[in-house]
């Protein structure tokens, strides 16, 4: 068992990341973006992965199409648009249940400004978009060598 002293000023700056985290969560554009409330829009399901050299952003998009996706990167922030349009409704058919979301989405995610913006690649195969998003190389410091003058 190891023993950790007690630090007060360090369980207060978990508390306040905490706090910080879930105001964040709640206050995001996607909730008041106009054009989710305007269009009674949807949200797709979205997976956010990061190692070492990248970010990768799944996003779940069935039946729509590469044309129907528009994604921007700005200042840090990755932007995903796009709309889902409601089939036509056909005459003597009877829906019984609509349970599939129709409309515009957006959907924002703040990276960082540490991305090689001319190296984001973004594909779309089987209903799922993957936006790959490399980081800069971090600069390394360089060791000096130190020589012994004579």
């Amino acid at each position: 068992m190891t023993l950790t002293r007690w630090n007060p000023v360090r369980d207060l700056m978990r508390v306040q990341n905490e706090m910080e985290r879930l105001v964040d969560r709640f206050f995001t554009p996607d909730l008041f973006d106009e054009t989710f409330t305007e269009f009674g829009g949807w949200l797709p399901n979205t997976d956010i992965k990061e190692d070492k050299d990248k970010f990768m952003v799944q996003m779940e998009l069935p039946g729509l199409t590469k044309d129907d996706v528009h994604i921007t990167y700005q200042n840090g922030t990755l932007r995903i648009e796009g709309e889902r349009k409601q089939e036509e409704e056909k005459e003597g058919v009877n829906y019984h249940r609509v349970e599939r979301r129709y409309g515009k989405f957006v959907r924002t995610f703040n990276l960082g400004t540490g991305i090689q913006q001319d190296k984001i690649d973004a594909t779309f195969k089987d209903g799922i978009l993957t936006i790959e998003l490399p980081k800069v190389e971090e600069v390394k410091p360089k060791e000096i060598p130190v020589k012994v003058s004579k």
